[in-house]
């Protein structure tokens, strides 16, 4: 078979449904962290799966679209199986794996969770079933091919189910349940906000949500720029009606482009999603707040 007839059945494939598929994330860190050790120990468990967990929120882009299944030994690697049901979830995770952003967000959120772990170094590699991914990543229908072929034959592993649920719980708080909003949010750790009642990592912004919310909001983008000005100096009066002015000619898409590039200019690793998830919220436009968080309603 030659390498455009696997294309072609890769992309049938990829468009037949229901997509489902899996990967195994084979991780180590190195010289004053060992990840599998970690793992092993019952304290440090629950930390090192929930900088796991973080680390592919980010990259695939929110908690939808995939689930771990089980966590190897796979000596000196830790090895992470995780099944992926949807094929755009699988995409950004193959597109953020090539182009370095897992490793820093493994990284990231190593550094700040793991006991001495201050300029941790991560090796990552990527296998579905015999297939070394690593290899084939300038071409990502075949990688989503190869990982499409790779079913998983098993279900999510006890133990793994057991750490979800550790991690819904500390997210949300173990005390009984709260009577209001206000109450349920100030119980979520400051890397984390709610919306319509799921739990979402409050990671910086991202250029697909600068693309997403450009695209998305139309003429109510004057709208979530005062809302966003509340809570940044950068957009208070008259700097709104100044972009409306200087980009009139460019457009809609462009004006809120600025917008949105100017707030996290102004704000930088404080321009989180939480805050554009707020401002979208009161400036009643839910459903681009869905768009930006890939949730599909019903």
């Amino acid at each position: 078979m030659d390498l455009m007839d696997e294309k072609k059945i890769t992309t049938r494939n990829v468009e037949d449904g229901p997509w489902t598929g899996c990967a195994v994330l084979f991780l180590h860190s190195c010289p004053t962290v060992d990840l599998l050790s970690l793992y092993k120990d019952q304290q440090g468990k629950f930390t090192v799966f929930k900088v796991v967990k973080l680390t592919l929120t980010d990259s695939a882009g929110g908690l939808e679209g995939y689930e771990i299944l089980k966590v190897h030994d796979a000596d000196p690697l830790l090895g992470v199986e995780v099944k992926f049901v949807d094929v755009v979830a699988c995409r950004r995770f193959l597109e953020n794996y090539v182009s370095g952003a897992l490793q820093q967000s493994l990284s990231q959120h190593a550094s700040r969770l793991l006991p001495n772990s201050q300029n941790v170094a991560m090796e990552i590699q990527l296998k579905a079933g015999m297939y070394t991914l690593d290899l084939c990543l300038d071409d990502l229908d075949l990688c989503l091919n190869h990982i499409h072929q790779s079913q998983p034959g098993r279900l999510r592993d006890d133990e793994i189910a057991d750490l979800e649920q550790q991690l819904q719980n500390q997210a949300l708080g173990h005390g009984p349940q709260q009577s209001t909003l206000r109450q349920e949010e100030t119980s979520l750790p400051s890397n984390c906000f709610l919306f319509q009642k799921k739990v979402f990592e409050d990671r910086m912004l991202a250029a697909g949500d600068l693309q997403r919310f450009s695209n998305g909001v139309g003429r109510d983008w004057r709208k979530v720029g005062r809302a966003l000005g509340k809570n940044c100096r950068a957009l208070k009066a008259p700097a709104i009606d100044n972009l409306a002015y200087e980009y009139e000619r460019e457009g809609l898409y462009e004006q809120a482009y600025q917008l949105l590039s100017r707030f996290i200019q102004a704000e930088g690793r404080a321009a989180r999603l939480g805050r554009l998830v707020k401002a979208l919220e009161d400036s009643k436009l839910t459903s681009l707040a869905e768009s930006i968080l890939d949730i599909h309603p019903l």
